[in-house]
């Protein structure tokens, strides 16, 4: 019981992740100090409740806790006919994401760092293929969609960095309209050069604070970048309707 009790605290702290592979019993027997009898009952019990996955010749791995999130879950499909959740939306996320950046700014590992950093320069590089078995929301180019990955992606690996499982658990769950944010955000504000310099400042920001290990101003620049984006469409919003009741009275 304890063996699996230690393995399971290093799972839900994020020092084995989903996919890494879990100690061979020579070693859990040497830095835990028990017999191997002990460690294979410990990893039997953990294998059983489906925490680790056993490969033939290659050993133990750590199964991902988090599964992918339909896309047509019922709060998906009110986001695409209702697109003022984007609003709801964005809020959670300042909420959520700059508590993750406070939290991977204090407790992020080099692992997690090299992960966020690796995440930012793929973020302001070339951006890799594009996976088409996303859906989102709308008729959203192929570039776009590019950029609002590679963005979504370095917000994922700041919480990821978190190490507070139920953060992570209730980002993932969101994942699919998080991702529809960052969509809207691409779409709205980065062919706009101001605005894509002050998401690409925020950015940098929240990055430079979190490698060093700066948690409250991390917080104070996640929330900043949330509420920008927030604002800065909902700016475009009413220029568009304030623009179409023009129209209107010019007929």
């Amino acid at each position: 019981m304890r063996v699996s009790r230690h393995l399971e605290e290093l799972i839900l702290d994020g020092t084995l992740q989903p996919g890494d592979k879990v100690p061979s019993e020579r070693q859990l027997t040497q830095r835990l100090k028990v017999s191997r009898p002990t460690i294979r009952e410990a990893l039997k019990n953990l294998r059983g409740r489906g925490v680790i996955e056993t490969r033939h010749g290659q050993g133990s791995f750590v199964v991902g806790m988090l599964d992918d999130v339909n896309n047509e879950t019922p709060l998906a499909r009110l986001y695409y006919s209702h697109p003022r959740l984007l609003y709801d939306l964005l809020e959670v996320r300042e909420l959520l994401e700059c508590e993750a950046a406070q939290l991977a700014a204090e407790r992020g590992t080099e692992k997690d760092f090299y992960k966020i950093t690796k995440a930012y320069n793929a973020m302001n590089g070339k951006p890799e293929p594009v996976n088409q078995d996303i859906k989102i929301a709308g008729d959203v180019g192929k570039a776009n969609l590019h950029m609002a990955q590679l963005d979504h992606a370095f917000h994922r690996a700041i919480y990821e960095a978190s190490h507070n499982p139920v953060l992570v658990h209730t980002l993932q769950n969101l994942m699919q309209l998080m991702l529809n944010s960052v969509v809207a955000s691409v779409t709205n504000l980065y062919h706009r050069d101001r605005q894509k310099q002050q998401i690409d400042k925020h950015h940098q920001q929240i990055y430079n604070a979190i490698m060093n290990r700066q948690p409250e101003t991390a917080k104070k620049v996640a929330s900043e970048h949330i509420r920008n984006v927030r604002d800065r469409i909902l700016e475009i919003e009413r220029e568009e309707q304030r623009e179409e009741r023009a129209k209107i009275l010019r007929l």
